[in-house]
């Protein structure tokens, strides 16, 4: 299978009518009780709360940030950091229209180099970023600087080498999972590289809080996920908009009979410099 252009690791080079679809399915994923509660239980184990600067690598939309914002014991300060110009503004639209502009901001930045001081955060999430980074080792290097001696860091991200869609034909469904995988993921394994790329970085894992996300018969988070990799995984050069319509035809009419299977699993990782 070729090389492909995972379209969420170049943000900054996209098209807005493809970042406007990016930045509905962040939105809409984000929102969902099935991706707020990890969020909310790994920034629990972080005990987020007592934290007073806290850094997201790779921001996008802002969810992530703007739920540290907005939770009721949360008094410090958050910065969104992503290479998107376009995602960093609707960043701020979002966190204007929340009332959380005063405790969080965002700005244009690498993760892989991000000009910031040593030591400069008590907190450091990478939420959905890893995989799909270029060099995920320079980028736990870039956390760990940063990071207070008495700090934490949290990376949560899908599982992708689980993702799976059924289809009527097993064998149609294997090669249009590996399909959309390579489309849209940079590092489909890289949860399971991170025990080893943390220890590597100068971090011990303090918590793993896996999810699992299911849905069998009718699709409901899953729906609004196979939308968007129809205008998202053509962009890759994998697959034609042709092969993406008829697979996400296929994957909605298993869901209005009745017959849909669609699963990942997802990480948490809660660790600290050692």
């Amino acid at each position: 299978m070729p090389a492909a252009l995972d379209p969420f690791r170049i943000t900054d080079k996209l098209d807005e009518n493809t970042l406007d679809v990016m930045i509905g399915r962040l939105e809409v994923r984000g929102h969902h009780p099935y991706f707020a509660k990890p969020l909310s239980d790994y920034l629990d184990r972080m005990e987020i709360d007592r934290r007073s600067a806290v850094l997201d690598l790779g921001c996008g939309t802002g969810i992530a940030a703007r739920a540290i914002a907005a939770r009721p014991g949360f008094e410090g300060t958050v910065l969104g950091i992503d290479r998107s110009d376009y995602l960093v503004h609707a960043a701020r639209r979002f966190a204007d229209s929340e009332k959380l502009s005063g405790r969080v901001r965002f700005e244009c930045g690498d993760s892989h180099a991000l000009g910031l001081g040593a030591a400069s955060f008590d907190a450091v999430i990478a939420h959905t970023l890893f995989s799909h980074l270029d060099d995920p080792a320079k980028v736990l290097a870039e956390m760990r600087r940063v990071l207070r001696p008495d700090g934490v860091a949290a990376i949560f991200d899908g599982d992708f080498a689980s993702l799976t869609f059924e289809l009527a034909d097993a064998e149609r469904s294997r090669r249009m999972d590996d399909a959309i995988i390579a489309s849209l993921v940079t590092n489909p394994r890289i949860l399971r590289q991170m025990p080893r790329l943390l220890k590597d970085a100068g971090f011990a894992v303090d918590a793993v809080m896996p999810a699992i996300v299911t849905e069998v018969g009718t699709a409901e988070y899953w729906k609004s996920a196979v939308e968007s990799f129809a205008k998202l995984a053509p962009k890759a050069g994998i697959l034609s908009e042709a092969e993406t319509t008829a697979w996400v035809g296929e994957v909605l009419d298993a869901s209005a009979q009745g017959v849909f299977f669609g699963s990942s699993v997802y990480y948490a990782y809660v660790a600290h410099a050692v």
